[in-house]
């Protein structure tokens, strides 16, 4: 029997946006992929980039971080502190080895549920066909 190849996707959410955009997708019935991991945050400003290489280094295939689009965030600047971090934890991936492509940060608001289901399917498929997390196997975890 084939086993099917199924990623852990650790997603964090803004709890005034994505996280509520998440709940319409799945409210709406729109189809998203069982390997989405959601944790709520108050804000994507919240994330702190350890936890991101973290994830990653406890085992998980990929990392979602979503927030509020840029101007709408709940706490007013938030968000131009993300997309800030984000690049600067991209930089950190690369020039240590680890594929980039496995984080993706996405602006997805309250009212956006078919937009999170969207993002949820392009990434999961994006990670399904770059396979395991390469750092996964060479740590003990």
């Amino acid at each position: 029997m084939d086993k099917k190849y199924v990623p852990r996707i650790t997603s964090f959410l803004c709890k005034w946006c994505s996280y509520t955009g998440a709940d319409l997708a799945g409210t709406s019935r729109l189809q998203y992929p069982t390997a989405i991991i959601p944790i709520k945050v108050m804000c994507s400003s919240r994330v702190d980039p350890v936890f991101i290489l973290r994830a990653f280094l406890k085992g998980s295939d990929g990392v979602l971080l979503g927030g509020c689009h840029p101007g709408d965030c709940h706490y007013e600047t938030g968000n131009y502190h993300t997309r800030r971090r984000f690049a600067i934890v991209k930089t950190v991936f690369e020039s240590l080895g680890l594929e980039a492509e496995r984080i993706r940060l996405s602006w997805i608001s309250a009212s956006e549920g078919p937009k999170f289901a969207r993002v949820a399917n392009e990434f999961t498929e994006t990670i399904i066909a770059m396979g395991e997390n390469p750092v996964k196997k060479k740590i003990f975890l």
